[in-house]
């Protein structure tokens, strides 16, 4: 006979495992298209028992964050006597924690300013030891430089969120190791990166169109397509918000013209870096300064392919998708030529630390601002895809 103290009994383990399942599903399919029933059937419980744990998909989501987050304190306190140490500490983390790139660069936004500011707050403590560690193993360096290397660091390791390769545990954390220690190795020469792609002079917006593709680039990348209305894109180009659609039928359309402009240009100009670069490893010199160039300029259609792709109608969805691994093919390939012993799985986790890093690094972070970016994100690059001695 069951009785009532068996009734109400519940799993141990019942909020981390809530967690574990909303983290996931959010990092797949965006925080906007995961409902608190979906994440309790996953679950295997009732909506209504859900909230017996969380009491709103928003406080969900703020948990969620925070347990990644504070996977990152623990492994930054463990390791952080040693660089080694450290990034040991950190890959494992990164590899336990795979949503954690995106939930931190794409829903954290969603939350209320105030939890983001704690949670910010929280984070660049965090870096505050990472980077005194990186300081005390290498006294040459430049307090500015140390953090900005650290932030690298982390964003490398936060790579794993946007693509699902894994090789076996003990290798991939090995691998991850030598990414970090090679990113902690560079030393940035302060001077700003020469090597960039010939293009045109950029030309002003020609029409009332062409103006509302720039300001929803903007406005996607910085609050959230979620977060944008059409009042607030109409008024960032001094019309009404009933008027965009005399433009753009509806609102994703509009994102999917952004990305669709976006991407072209990004192709065309590392494409044709790398088509005029001569050997394989001068094709990659260019086609990585080219990037870190474009990220300069471009660096508000960088965060929107990443975050809000998930928004797209299925045709445009699939066709951003589609470009994306094909971008990634091609430098796979070439630094597949360069360093012919790595294997292309290898090849690829590399590539992404390296578009993570820069992608990162152009954004709102500490370092963005500095006039040795470019340089600085070339070398950590050239790091992350194992070019540096």
């Amino acid at each position: 006979m069951t009785t009532e103290r068996e009734v109400v009994r519940r799993p141990p383990g019942r909020r981390a495992q809530i967690l574990a399942v909303a983290s996931e599903q959010f990092h797949r399919r965006g925080y906007h298209q995961i409902s608190m029933a979906e994440v309790a059937a996953e679950v295997g419980i009732t909506a209504p028992a859900l909230y017996r744990h969380y009491r709103s998909k928003p406080e969900l989501l703020l948990r969620a964050v925070e347990s990644d987050l504070a996977a990152v304190h623990t492994a930054v306190h463990a390791g952080h006597r040693d660089l080694d140490g450290l990034c040991a500490a950190l890959a494992a983390v990164a590899v336990e924690h795979r949503a954690l790139g995106t939930l931190w660069q794409r829903d954290a936004r969603l939350l209320p300013s105030g939890q983001r500011a704690e949670l910010w707050g929280r984070l660049r403590a965090d870096v505050g030891v990472m980077t005194g560690a990186l300081a005390a193993a290498r006294p040459e360096l430049p307090a500015e430089d140390a953090e900005f290397i650290c932030w690298s660091l982390l964003s490398a390791y936060g790579s794993l969120s946007y693509h699902t390769f894994a090789p076996p545990r003990r290798g991939f954390e090995r691998l991850l190791r030598r990414i970090g220690g090679a990113v902690l190795a560079v030393t940035p020469s302060g001077l700003p990166e020469s090597r960039t792609v010939a293009r045109p002079a950029a030309a002003a917006p020609e029409s009332r169109r062409e103006e509302l593709l720039t300001a929803a680039v903007r406005l996607f990348h910085e609050r959230g397509f979620d977060n944008v209305s059409t009042d607030q894109l109409g008024a960032a180009v001094g019309i009404s918000g009933p008027s965009v659609y005399k433009h753009f039928d509806t609102k994703a359309e509009l994102l999917a013209a952004t990305l669709v402009r976006s991407r072209e240009r990004l192709w065309h100009e590392v494409e044709a870096a790398i088509a005029g670069g001569g050997t394989p490893g001068e094709a990659l010199a260019a086609g990585l300064s080219a990037y870190v160039d474009f990220a300069l300029r471009h660096r508000h259609y960088l965060g929107v392919m990443l975050s809000e792709t998930e928004r797209l109608a299925d045709p445009d969805r699939r066709a951003a998708v589609d470009f994306r691994r094909n971008f990634l093919r091609t430098w796979v390939a070439l630094l597949c030529q360069v360093r012919p012993a790595i294997g292309s799985v290898e090849a690829r986790i590399r590539v992404h630390a390296m578009f993570a890093l820069v992608n990162d690094g152009v954004r709102n972070r500490p370092g963005c601002a500095r006039p040795d970016l470019a340089g600085c994100l070339v070398e950590l690059g050239r790091a992350a895809l194992g070019l540096t001695p």
